[in-house]
C-alpha cells in the first residue's frame, strides 16, 4: 500500500522539523556548503553568475537566478549527492531506532 502525497508530505514535514530543532539541518548544510566548495561548484557557480550579471542590462537578481538555477542543480556532483542522501538516511533511520 503507498502513502498518498499529503501523508508523504507531513512525514517530510515531520522529520524537516526535527532537523530544525535538534540543530541538525544546520550542520548537514554545512556538510553540504563544504563540500559543494572542495568540489568547486561554489566556485563555477559564482564565476557563472558574474558572467551572465555582466552581460545583462539592467541588472536583475531574478533573471540571474532563473538562468543559473538549472545549471546548478544539474551539476551538484553525484559524490555529493550520494553523501548528503546517506547522511539523511541515517538520521531518519536513527530517528525511528529511539
Amino acid at each position: 500500500m503507498s502513502k498518498s502525497s499529503s501523508e508523504t508530505e507531513e512525514f517530510y514535514a515531520q522529520i524537516h522539523r526535527r532537523m530544525v530543532e535538534s540543530g541538525e539541518w544546520d550542520r548537514i548544510l554545512r556538510l553540504l556548503s563544504s563540500k559543494l566548495s572542495e568540489n568547486g561548484w561554489s566556485d563555477e557557480l559564482g564565476h557563472r553568475a558574474k558572467e551572465c550579471a555582466r552581460a545583462m542590462d539592467p541588472l536583475s537578481f531574478r533573471t540571474i537566478m532563473e538562468e543559473i538555477l538549472p545549471h546548478a542543480q544539474a551539476s551538484v556532483p553525484l559524490a555529493v549527492k550520494r553523501e548528503m542522501t546517506n547522511v539523511i538516511r541515517q538520521y531518519v533511520k536513527d530517528q525511528f531506532e529511539k
